[in-house]
């Protein structure tokens, strides 16, 4: 185990700080077996690590997944194969074993997103609701429970609505549909609005959900950050069609 405590070790972020530091700080033991894990008070750091998001992200999802009361295989099963292609197979079973610990913990929702929302940065944040509204929408059952903890959790994040109504509509554009209103969610737009301002938002989600932004998270949250820009080229693209802007 001592690999586990290499990549919690290095970690010397806001995350082993706070209630998020308590929650980890008792999984981490768990999974140690006892050996002696010192987890740091305060979170006075002025940039948030790539091991602070995982550690965040680990205890919103396991958040969601305590929503409904039960915790599904598909949600698990999502989960594990988004760890392993962002972290690789050694880190996505460190993290899973610190999840299911995680899992048996009241998590103090509230105090836990004012850690995340006082350390990292905005466009952090959405990669974080990003992938939630992911997990959630991988799952057959996405319930009701699941989307008001969600909505809660965007909200204690500080995300704007139309942010968290961006992310969830670009979850459901694709190249081949011609989903319109989605590609004018995605754009935070209506369908009166002018080609301008059309082009001016398009310019302005770019700007927001530029990969570069979360460049410091380290490639992994990159890869998730791309995809999201993706999807904002391509509601930019069915509206130019639709309107035939050139």
């Amino acid at each position: 185990m001592a690999k586990l405590g290499k990549f919690i070790g290095a970690a010397a972020g806001f995350a082993l700080g706070g209630p998020i530091g308590a929650l980890v700080g008792f999984a981490i033991g768990a999974v140690f077996d006892g050996t002696t894990v010192t987890v740091q008070q305060g979170s006075q750091f002025q940039q948030a690590t790539s091991r602070d998001f995982a550690l965040s992200l680990i205890v919103l999802i396991a958040a969601v997944m305590k929503a409904d009361g039960s915790v599904r295989r598909a949600e698990l099963d999502f989960v594990k194969a988004y760890l392993t292609h962002s972290y690789g197979q050694q880190k996505m079973e460190e993290l899973l074993r610190i999840l299911r610990d995680v899992l048996k913990q009241p998590i103090p929702l509230y105090e836990v997103c004012l850690q995340v929302r006082t350390n990292m940065s905005y466009a952090s944040r959405l990669e974080l609701l990003h992938f939630l509204l992911k997990l959630a929408v991988s799952d057959v059952q996405y319930s009701e429970s699941e989307k008001q903890i969600i909505s809660q959790i965007a909200h204690y994040l500080g995300i704007t609505p139309a942010d968290f109504q961006s992310i969830h509509a670009s979850l459901h554009i694709n190249s081949s549909s011609n989903d319109i209103e989605n590609a004018y969610k995605v754009l935070e737009i209506t369908e009166n609005a002018s080609d301008e301002e059309i082009k001016k938002a398009y310019k302005k989600m770019a700007v927001k959900y530029h990969p570069d932004k979360v460049s410091h998270l380290g490639e992994e949250v990159q890869k998730s950050a791309t995809e999201k820009f993706k999807k904002v080229n391509e509601a930019y693209e069915k509206i130019k069609k639709q309107r035939d802007i050139k």
